[in-house]
């Protein structure tokens, strides 16, 4: 069943650990620029100003009790916004990279009923966004693989830019990978029979910090996503959280 989204059902989740540098300015750039939308910094553990800074910049917070790394956090975001109702889910980190222009982009997509996910992807268009070529090789080679693993084309297999409806966001709110979870999570979903769009959307360099991907990382990075990925696939599928059995529950 399609749903148009809108301003009264969507809400935008920002993870962030220590990300009191950045994180204000991010707040405020997203209520000029959609306004209407509620907005909730998932503070995961940040011994920083992180929290203090979120609220004083007009969103909400939800404080978790330590740090649970991206993954963790995220998925408390995806249950958070099922547990308030929402049957929207925007994702944007909270390092600055996602330029909350980008978010008119997801939510016109979501609004064609074609997919259950739509990733903005920093890779469609002309102006892709190479921040290192490294990164970027390592990047490509993912998405070969997912590509084949989807059966569809992926062109930005780490991109936390997203939106998802209800129904996968209640999938990844009781199934969702730790580490680095993107690639992982977008071929469990496909699994289960959910569908994802790509959409070009605008990348920037962080305003602040640094990645913890950089070098050599990259590629352990990319032999930890693929062992994962041979992994998953080896599993039962759990048809309890497939899009056919949801459909219509949640």
């Amino acid at each position: 069943m399609r749903m148009e989204s809108n301003s009264k059902n969507t809400l935008v989740i920002v993870p962030a650990f220590n990300e009191e540098e950045s994180i204000g300015s991010l707040i405020r750039e997203i209520r000029r620029t959609v306004p209407e939308l509620a907005v909730v910094v998932i503070n995961d553990g940040s011994v920083d100003m992180t929290a203090v800074v979120a609220r004083q910049s007009g969103a909400d917070v939800l404080d978790l009790p330590c740090n649970l790394g991206v993954g963790g956090a995220v998925q408390a975001g995806f249950r958070y916004a099922y547990e308030q109702g929402y049957d929207y889910v925007v994702r944007c980190d909270g390092d600055g990279q996602h330029s909350p222009d980008g978010i008119a982009t997801l939510m016109e997509a979501m609004n064609t009923g074609e997919a259950d996910l739509i990733i903005g992807s920093r890779f469609l268009g002309k102006n892709a966004h190479i921040s290192n070529i490294v990164r970027y090789c390592g990047i490509n080679v993912l998405a070969l693989l997912l590509s084949a693993i989807c059966r569809k084309r992926v062109t930005d297999p780490t991109s936390g830019f997203q939106m998802m409806n209800r129904q996968l966001a209640y999938f990844f709110s009781r199934s969702y990978p730790v580490d680095y979870p993107e690639p992982e999570a977008l071929a469990l979903m496909r699994r289960e029979g959910y569908e994802f769009m790509e959409v070009s959307v605008p990348f920037r360099d962080r305003t602040a910090g640094r990645s913890t991907i950089q070098g050599w990382g990259t590629l352990y990075y990319v032999i930890k996503v693929f062992l994962a990925l041979v992994v998953d696939r080896a599993r039962s599928i759990d048809h309890r959280f497939s899009r056919a059995n949801l459909e219509g529950k949640v």
